[in-house]
């Protein structure tokens, strides 16, 4: 068992009725008689100027990966945080798609890259985004608006919330080692390591690879939520 610092301080400032003792009080350096605590829930700064939707409120059918074209995203960091790529994985197919940020991932530079990557889509492939709470995605409405895709957020400490984004992520660093430069790697560079993991046949596949996956949901003939009904 242990007491947080504030636990230990409201200890000493809570005498009688809130006051504290005349002689506690000249012995404090500053003085004061009572102690406001630090980190009032009402006080905390919110993450991004525009609220957060969390992924509590994501629509059912992309929990159970029943319909395609809900994607998870994350970056992984290169050497110092100074540098960055992004990763977008489709929770259905397990496809992939690397965004460039040769730069830096500042949120600025993350919507632009995001708009870029998700405008080679067709539309039923765009159904929603899910992110961790990291600073890059502080301009996440003008990309939702841009991309008309919906992000939703997940819960602090919860990379599990995006299970198949964090596997590839580290299927990644056999490609892009931690504590390298990742801007010396360009858009071809990214394209490739990409085509290579979409032609690796997966286990939860049923061992089809997630190119073969994406081409049956790009067939004119299918109707992924008639797919899903049916499932």
């Amino acid at each position: 068992m242990h007491v947080c610092h504030e636990t230990i301080y409201q200890a000493l400032y809570v005498q009688g009725r809130g006051e504290l003792r005349r002689e506690l009080t000249k012995a404090l350096r500053t003085g004061r008689t009572k102690r406001k605590p630090r980190r009032l829930a009402q006080q905390r700064q919110p993450r991004y100027s525009t609220p957060m939707v969390m992924i509590s409120e994501r629509p059912a059918e992309a929990d159970d990966r029943a319909v395609p074209g809900h994607w998870e995203g994350d970056c992984i960091i290169g050497k110092n945080g100074n540098s960055a790529i992004g990763t977008l994985v489709e929770r259905t197919t397990r496809y992939v798609m690397l965004v460039h940020l040769p730069i830096d991932r500042t949120a600025e530079r993350m919507r632009d890259a995001l708009i870029e990557t998700m405008a080679t889509l067709p539309a039923q492939l765009k159904c929603s985004l899910t992110w961790d709470q990291g600073s890059e995605m502080g301009r996440h409405h003008e990309f939702s608006i841009a991309a008309d895709m919906p992000v939703y957020f997940c819960n602090p400490a919860g990379p599990w919330q995006r299970g198949s984004n964090e596997n590839i992520n580290g299927l990644l660093r056999q490609y892009f080692p931690k504590g390298t430069d990742l801007s010396v790697h360009t858009r071809d560079d990214l394209d490739a390591v990409a085509t290579e993991l979409n032609a690796r046949p997966r286990k939860t596949l049923d061992w089809n690879t997630p190119d073969e996956r994406l081409a049956v949901l790009l067939t004119p003939t299918f109707d992924h939520r008639k797919r899903a009904g049916a499932g």
